[in-house]
Formats: C-alpha cells, structure tokens, sequence
C-alpha cells in the first residue's frame, strides 16, 4: 500500500527541479522520502475520516498527501513563500480538504487557523465549522520543542499530537523523574500532554540526510479538571484556562522589559549610592561643625525692588537680581555634586581594580 507518491527521492527530486527549487538549511528543509516512516506516522496519529490535522512545515506536501486521504480537512502552515505554489499542485487531487496559512508557525495564531478552515465550510467539503484536534508533523528542529508546548497552550481543542523532532528533543520528551533529561521542560509538557508512542528515524529516509537522528513521539493531551468538582473541563473551558495565565505571563514580561530599559537609562545602581554617600559625607561633616568651603551661599534676601540688600559685588555699581544670583547658587552646587559623585566613581574604580589584582595574585595569574 502506497500511503503517499511523493515518497520517495526520484518523485521529489522531480518535483523541485520542475520548480526550480532547492531545500534550504536555515529553514531546517529536510524531505521524507520513505514511504513506509509516512504510513507508521499516520498510523500512530490514529487519523479518521473526522478529524481535522494541523501540520507544521508541509514542504512540498509528502505527509500532507497522506493525511488527506485518511483525514476530515489539513491546514497546514509554511514559512517558505515559494513552495506555496508547489502545495497547490501537489495536494490539488483533494484541495476541497487543504488549507493553507503562510508565515511563521510562532507567530501564527490560533484565529488564523480558524479563518483558514472557515473557508472550507463554505465549500462542499465541510459542511459545519472545524477546529484542528489533531497536530501531525515533521517538524522544522531548531522549533520543534517550542512549537509542541504552545500549540497545546494555544489550541485547546488539540487531543494528540504526533510529530517528527530530534531525539534528543524525544528523550527530553518521554524523560521519567529521576532521569537525566529530565528538566523544567519536560516538567511542564507534563502539565498539558504525555508521551504514548515512539519508532526512531535514521537519517537515510530523509534528502537531504540531516546530521542528527530523528524519532516520531506521539503525545496525548492531559484532560484538565476543574479543581473544585474533579469534573474534566470541556474543551472551551480547558481553552480559556490556558489562555489567561499566558495573557497574565505575557502582561508580566512587558511590563518586565519596559523596567530594564527604564532601569538602563537612569542606572539607578550607581547613582543611589554615590547619592547616599554625598549625604552622609554632609551630614557627618555639619554634626562635626565643619563648613564645606565649597557648598554655596545661600542668596541673601531681596527688597520689595528685587534687589539684594547687602552690598554690589565689585566694590560698586549695580547689585544682581536675586533670581540671576539663585541661578548662579543652583549651577554651582550641580558642578558641585558632580565633582563629588566623580570622585567617588573613581574611588570605587580603583577600589576594584585593586581587588581584581588581589584575586590575580592569589590565582597567579598575570591580568591582561
């Protein structure tokens, strides 16, 4: 049984010469082209004629063919502009079933996806709206992880998922507790989904043949349960439920970013303390009875004419405003702080410079 033609090297080397194509590393292109890895995914999926599949990186279709025939509708997401016109001939015999979205699969959103599956049901294929239960794909590997836990955070309507990654990616997948690949990723992938299939991949069935080994892991969502009653939410609810810590968490790292950049331009950790230094040098110095021949005069009170009552400056003629003379006290004290707050920047400066040559001496090591 042929699950799908373009299986194999011969047919998809055809298919992107007569394209003028070629795969593309930075986009992680690399074609299936055994027949039998196409039948035992689509068998490990489980499709039937009822469920809807969402794939990532169809390439030139070699799984999509195969779920189409097997499956209710496919939308699939590309990143590639210029295999858009090769998934139009190559899934052309069931288009009626195919959709497709172009962009980033990271950035798409799950009312994308619906908008493109809205189209079918105005044809003759799909008679009532459709939302993706299934997610089957031959990943691109550098996102593969990333992909696999938000679409389950994103489409709630998601049951199972049965993807091509890495193996290394598929250990840290099925990692028990206690294990070494067992990490902070796989603790939350256990949150919303749990691994119940696995077959290796070798690098053979792939052209080009990519430098890693490959497996296939399928993952079966984690019914949510509503903490109050132990009832499993509907897919609705589970939706919701999902979308609003990501809404909150979203909101957090906003607000995160907009106060290390604020944070960046005031630098706050080397001005409050060269602040908090000055002022206790000031206060330790008027508890001491000590004036600071620097700070400046307070300006002397001024008539009802706005003119100083003691003396001109310069032995004669007309005596300073008072706002010129508070302006002139006011930029002498500025230069004042700034002297000082230099003074102690560079104290500090040479204070750890001279603990970086402690350390240098202690490890022998000659600085650079």
């Amino acid at each position: 049984m042929t699950y799908s033609r373009l299986a194999n090297p011969r047919e998809t080397r055809a298919v992107l010469e007569g394209f003028g194509l070629a795969t593309k590393h930075r986009l992680g292109q690399n074609f299936l082209v055994n027949d039998e890895v196409i039948g035992r995914i689509v068998n490990l999926a489980e499709l039937g004629g009822d469920d809807v599949v969402l794939e990532v990186g169809p390439g030139i279709g070699t799984l999509t063919v195969a779920m189409l025939s097997a499956c209710r509708a496919v939308c699939s997401i590309e990143a590639d502009r210029e295999l858009e016109q090769v998934l139009a001939q190559t899934c052309a015999t069931d288009g009626e079933k195919f959709a497709l979205v172009m962009g980033d699969a990271l950035r798409v959103t799950p009312a994308q996806v619906d908008d493109a599956l809205a189209g079918l049901t105005k044809g003759q294929s799909l008679c009532q709206p459709c939302q993706p239960n299934k997610f089957v794909a031959n990943l691109p590997y550098q996102v593969a992880a990333t992909l696999i836990l938000k679409f389950f955070q994103d489409f709630g309507s998601l049951e199972r998922a049965c993807v091509m990654v890495q193996a290394e990616v598929a250990d840290r997948i099925c990692a028990r507790p206690g294990n070494k690949t067992y990490g902070a990723y796989t603790a939350k992938l256990a949150l919303l989904a749990r691994p119940t299939g696995r077959f290796e991949v070798g690098p053979g069935n792939f052209m080009p043949p990519p430098h890693v080994d490959s497996a296939v892991v399928r993952l079966d969502r984690t019914p949510m349960a509503d903490p109050a009653s132990g009832e499993p939410l509907s897919a609705g609810r589970a939706a919701r439920a999902n979308a609003q810590p990501r809404a909150d968490a979203d909101k957090q790292r906003a607000d995160d970013r907009r106060d290390q950049r604020h944070l960046r331009q005031t630098r706050p950790e080397r001005i409050e303390p060269l602040k908090k230094r000055i002022e206790c040098g000031e206060a330790a110095a008027r508890d001491d009875g000590i004036e600071d021949e620097r700070a400046p005069q307070r300006a002397p009170a001024a008539d009802v004419a706005g003119r100083v009552e003691h003396k001109p400056r310069n032995g004669g003629g007309k005596a300073e405003p008072v706002v010129q003379q508070q302006r002139h006290a006011q930029h002498a004290a500025l230069r004042d702080v700034g002297k000082r707050m230099n003074i102690v920047q560079a104290e500090g400066e040479n204070g750890a410079a001279r603990e970086r040559q402690k350390t240098f001496a202690q490890r022998k090591i000659r600085p650079k």
